[in-house]
């Protein structure tokens, strides 16, 4: 009697499942590019005409779709929200305004729910450009533009669970928002006004001047205080560091943790040398406006951990360390 194998995987090639799937879905992607063709160019046109907002909408799987490409579009420069078709049928077709544009979505291209819609668009004039798998289909003759998103066949062995079709119709999606994107010169601090959460909206918003210690936070000594006097003020503000500034509040160097550990090396007496005598006088410095993430970069450059921010004159305005740094968010 055979022993019963202790994995399925023993049983079934999971993996030779899968490596089929990709290889089906990257044919249907490399199909697509037939399909960027003048229809595409005439949709992109549209939507950098649309003086109003670009309306997603698609039924089951092509709906789930067409968020993430509502998204997409919205989040890369043009103003877009996804609108299910069977709740725009009872009431919220109210949403569409005129000047609008409408991005509908079928494989088939005979969705019910989007067909009941067209004579409301066609009656009040709203553009529609349909992406569909059948350009014969009804909602492809009733399109000002048709996107073909044809695929030759679902990477499901049954045929019927949309894959291949919605993989296609998720990367043409794609393919427009870049496409109009590029278009407007749509940049990184555009991009980052519309993700104002999270990491990478604080690498991309935060600047110095956010996130700094300044006022009475400051750490700061006159150049004839002592290096004992500096040390009570590292020691109190706790950045590791102050700025030593002349008579006229003008910076004339640096103290750090790492110039304590080297004048104690030396033997210097902290009660009575003055902190000019071993400070940096030729520090490194930044403007408020600079972004965060450029500082992290400097900072990870030169090897420092703490950065003092200054005016046009060389005034310090503040200062600030990597640990803010990291509890901002920005590493």
């Amino acid at each position: 009697m055979s022993a019963k194998p202790e994995k399925v995987s023993e049983l079934f090639d999971f993996r030779r499942s899968a490596r089929a799937v990709l290889d089906i879905e990257k044919q249907a992607i490399d199909g697509l590019y037939q399909y960027l063709d003048e229809h595409f160019d005439k949709a992109c046109e549209m939507v950098l005409r649309c003086g109003g907002k670009i309306v997603v909408t698609g039924m089951g799987k092509s709906g789930h779709v067409g968020n993430k490409i509502a998204a997409t579009l919205a989040s890369t420069g043009t103003p877009a929200f996804f609108l299910h078709p069977g709740e725009a049928s009872h009431g919220d077709l109210g949403m569409i305004s005129a000047g609008d544009l409408i991005i509908a979505i079928s494989n088939s291209g005979e969705s019910d729910e989007i067909l009941a819609l067209l004579p409301v668009l066609k009656r009040r004039g709203i553009p529609l450009i349909c992406m569909t798998g059948n350009p014969t289909s009804t909602m492809a003759k009733e399109a000002n533009v048709h996107l073909c998103i044809k695929v030759d066949k679902e990477a499901c062995p049954l045929g019927l669970a949309p894959t291949s079709s919605t993989t296609a119709t998720l990367v043409m999606g794609d393919a427009l928002a870049v496409a109009l994107l590029e278009a407007r010169g749509f940049t990184a601090d555009d991009f980052a006004l519309s993700h104002p959460g999270g990491s990478l909206g604080k690498r991309l918003l935060l600047r110095v001047g956010d996130l700094m210690h300044s006022g009475e936070l400051l750490p700061r000594v006159g150049i004839d205080a002592t290096i004992s006097q500096a040390l009570l003020e590292v020691s109190r503000k706790g950045l590791g560091m102050t700025a030593v500034v002349d008579e006229q509040g003008v910076l004339a160097g640096l103290f750090t943790d790492g110039d304590l550990r080297r004048i104690l090396d030396l033997q210097v007496d902290i009660h009575h040398t003055s902190i000019a005598k071993v400070m940096t006088a030729n520090c490194v410095t930044v403007g408020s406006e600079m972004m965060a993430a450029e500082a992290v970069k400097l900072m990870e450059t030169r090897k420092i951990n703490g950065l003092l921010v200054v005016d046009g004159e060389r005034r310090p305005l503040g200062a600030f360390n990597m640990h803010d740094l990291l509890k901002a968010g920005v590493i």
